[in-house]
Parts: C-alpha cells; sequence; structure tokens
C-alpha cells in the first residue's frame, strides 16, 4: 500500500514570553504560509460546518491590513472620529431588511456574530417589559447560545419539544405559552437549526400568541444559516419567516452564507430597540446602542463585498447550486447502503453517526446519533466520494485511514505524518 503524507497543525515558532522573541521576517512569513497551506489542506475534511468560503475578497486587502476601522457605536451616527464605515453598515442591513420585508422602520447594525444578535434582542426585551420579567420559549433544537443569553439577563427559559425534522411543535408552544399567559413573551424561532437546518414557522408562532390574546411579546428569529437563501427563493416557495410573518427582529450570520471569512452577522429589528432612544456618549459622539462599544469596521465592507460582487441573482445561483449538491449526496449515500435525508430548500444532509473511524478523519458533528454535511458551491466531490467510500469500508469492518491529531507542539512548517494505505 502507498504511504500517505498528511500534515499537522503548524503551532507558534516560539513562545512570546521567551526572551528572544525577535525573528526574522522570513521565518515568520513561512510560519504564516504554512499555516495558510495548513488550514486549506483541512479544508477538505470539514464537511459539518456552514463557514461558506467560495467568495474571497482581495480587493480589501489593503483596508483589511492597512486601515483601522472601528464602528464605535450607534450604526447611525458618525459620532466624532472619521475612521468608520457606518454607510456601509447601513446599506448592508437596508438590502438585507428589504429582502426580509422589514417595515421602513427598520433598524440594525453589523453585530460580531449571530449569537450576539439574540443577545441583543433578549436585552431589549428586558428592556421593554422592566416591571415584569419576559418568558422566553425556545425549540430543544435551538442554538445553545440562547439558554446563554438568557442566563445573563436573568430571563425564564421554557424549552419546546420539536418534531421529528427538528422543527418546534406548535402545540407544545401553544400549551407552554398558556402557562405563562400572564407574563411578558419571547419567542425565538430557530430558521436554520444546526443539525436538520429545520426552520419554525413564524406566521404559525404569531398565530399562536394571538389566539392567545399575547400582545405583550417578541418574535426573535436567529437564522444564522438560512435567512438568506430562503428569502432568495421564489414567492410560492418561500416559508414564513420574517417580518411580513410576524418576527420582530432577525438575525442571520456572515461568515456561514455570504462567505465572509470572519464571523460577524447583521441584526435588523422592525422598530428601533430600546437603546436606540438612550442619548449620545460625549467621549464618542454617538449613542451605546449596541452590545459591544468598539466594533469591527471590516466586516460591513466584507458583507458589502459580498453582496455587490454577486448581486441578488448570483447568490441565488450559489443557493441552488449549494441544493443540488446536497440532493447529489442524498442519492450517492443512499445507494451506498448509508440511509441520509435533507429537509426543504435545505443545504444540510443527514446521517446515521458512522464509527469512530470516520470521525477521527472527517470532521461531521456528532451529537450521539446522527452527522452531517453543510452543502456549498464548491463542495469537493472528490471529498464526497472518499467520505462514501470511507462509510463501506468501515460498514465492512475494514481499516480507515486516520488524520492524524497532533498531541504535542511540533516545530513550524507543515510536519508529514506517515501512515499506510
Amino acid at each position: 500500500m502507498a504511504a500517505v503524507m498528511i500534515p499537522l497543525r503548524p503551532r507558534p515558532p516560539f513562545s512570546l514570553h521567551d526572551a528572544n522573541t525577535v525573528t526574522s521576517a522570513a521565518a515568520l512569513a513561512q510560519h504564516y504560509a504554512d499555516l495558510n497551506a495548513y488550514y486549506t489542506w483541512t479544508r477538505y475534511y470539514n464537511l459539518a460546518y456552514p463557514g461558506f468560503d467560495d467568495i474571497s475578497h482581495a480587493e480589501l486587502a489593503p483596508l483589511l491590513t492597512g486601515q483601522l476601522l472601528n464602528n464605535i457605536g450607534d450604526p447611525y451616527d458618525g459620532g466624532h472620529g472619521h475612521d468608520h464605515t457606518k454607510d456601509h453598515e447601513q446599506e448592508v442591513v437596508n438590502y438585507l431588511a428589504d429582502l426580509f420585508h422589514a417595515p421602513a422602520s427598520r433598524w440594525g447594525y453589523v453585530t460580531g456574530g449571530t449569537s450576539e444578535g439574540t443577545d441583543h434582542a433578549l436585552h431589549d426585551a428586558r428592556l421593554a417589559f422592566p416591571d415584569e420579567t419576559p418568558v422566553v420559549f425556545a425549540s430543544c433544537a435551538a442554538h445553545y447560545s440562547v439558554g446563554k443569553a438568557v442566563n445573563r439577563h436573568r430571563l425564564t427559559l421554557v424549552q419546546i419539544c420539536t418534531d421529528e425534522t427538528g422543527r418546534m411543535d406548535i402545540g407544545d408552544l401553544r400549551a407552554q405559552l398558556g402557562r405563562f399567559r400572564h407574563r411578558p413573551a419571547v419567542v425565538v424561532a430557530t430558521v436554520g437549526t444546526t443539525l436538520t437546518e429545520a426552520y419554525d414557522d413564524v406566521a404559525d408562532i404569531a398565530n399562536v400568541c394571538d389566539s392567545l390574546a399575547i400582545s405583550r411579546r417578541r418574535i426573535h428569529v436567529d437564522a444564522a444559516l438560512s435567512a438568506l437563501p430562503l428569502a432568495l427563493l421564489a414567492d410560492h416557495d418561500r416559508p414564513a419567516v420574517d417580518f411580513r410573518a410576524g418576527a420582530t427582529s432577525i438575525v442571520t450570520s456572515g461568515h456561514k452564507f455570504l462567505s465572509t471569512l470572519t464571523p460577524c452577522a447583521a441584526l435588523i429589528y422592525a422598530q428601533p430597540p430600546n437603546a436606540a432612544r438612550t442619548p449620545a456618549v460625549p467621549y464618542t459622539g454617538t449613542r451605546d446602542t449596541t452590545i459591544s462599544g468598539s466594533r469591527s469596521g471590516h466586516t460591513p465592507l466584507l458583507l458589502f463585498s459580498s453582496l455587490a460582487s454577486r448581486g441578488t441573482a448570483g447568490h441565488r445561483l450559489r443557493a441552488e447550486k449549494s441544493r443540488e449538491i446536497a440532493a447529489d449526496i442524498v442519492e450517492k449515500l443512499r445507494c451506498a447502503g448509508w440511509p441520509a435525508e435533507r429537509g426543504p430548500h435545505g443545504f444540510t444532509v443527514v446521517f446515521d453517526q458512522p464509527p469512530q473511524t470516520v470521525l477521527d478523519k472527517w470532521v461531521l458533528g456528532p451529537d450521539g446519533r446522527r452527522v452531517r454535511i453543510v452543502c456549498k458551491p464548491n463542495t469537493d466531490p472528490a471529498a464526497i466520494d472518499e467520505l462514501i467510500h470511507d462509510l463501506k469500508a468501515a460498514a465492512n469492518g475494514a481499516r480507515v485511514i486516520p488524520v492524524p491529531r497532533p498531541r504535542h507542539r511540533p516545530p513550524v512548517g507543515l510536519i508529514a505524518a506517515e501512515v499506510t494505505a
């Protein structure tokens, strides 16, 4: 059998605590080149997580590496400084708000990630009902950060059952809302669950609240992956998950479908949040309306670049290509004797968790029962074929060639571990 050379992750070439930390520019350049080569290689095996990378932003290099850009404070106040990209931030928010059918009164900003957007929405609900603590309702398939934000803001969380696809059980939601009708309600609807990419029906959630006469309510939509792909569907295929369906806020990631290559998200409200009514801070000249004070001015540029370089039609084609790849992988897995499924309009392929030998090689996001592949426009068909080969081998009791994991700090450079195929 031929030997397979597998690189290990380059670690820092020295400790910054060492007395002699000054090294040559050439040595550091080589180290960073090794890191880039390693991460390019690992991308082949990382199939489970929705970090899209088919759009790059080389034209932004001078701005990303040579300018300090700080969108401190409110996205609609320039403040005292000039080194910000709030005009681009507003363009991104308004473009997405239009796609999500937000009213003219919309308000939003670019966050450090979707979890920050959900945290902001829960904090705003807390401010909106100061005399009575709101109760938060979220499905068992909601993102783990919902519980973290609930704890941070000292709220009450009620978990709602899901159906077999991972979608919120509206009957259980109705029952649980009925128990707390005397309290303000915040329903966190998940649009694109982490395992199955299921989406909660926002229109049904709003209808249940109406039927129970719950007027003191918020419906926040956590749509990290799926907001934009679903918004680009034809009207007759598009699920009821946006502002027209009753959402009061929506957050969606930039580093997922929009391929910003660095974590960020856009949070959009139907109405300005309570924080928007606060006075300006004298030091910054802008209102303190966001979770963090200083905010990246680079991520709005990355979002703007992604949206401008492809346009609505181009992103629709990317979504369609991802769905085609997902449908093809489902068929390949089934033909290989490995049952697989995907939800309506989904990029995510779900199948039974394979043996540990497969998981040691491939990043498949196991939950103890199932695993997933999140398909992207540039998902490598060779990787899928190799994975299916490994699944067949594992099912037949054959050995799967593992990818070694470093357990110590190796020297600088790509370290090759020889294994026998």
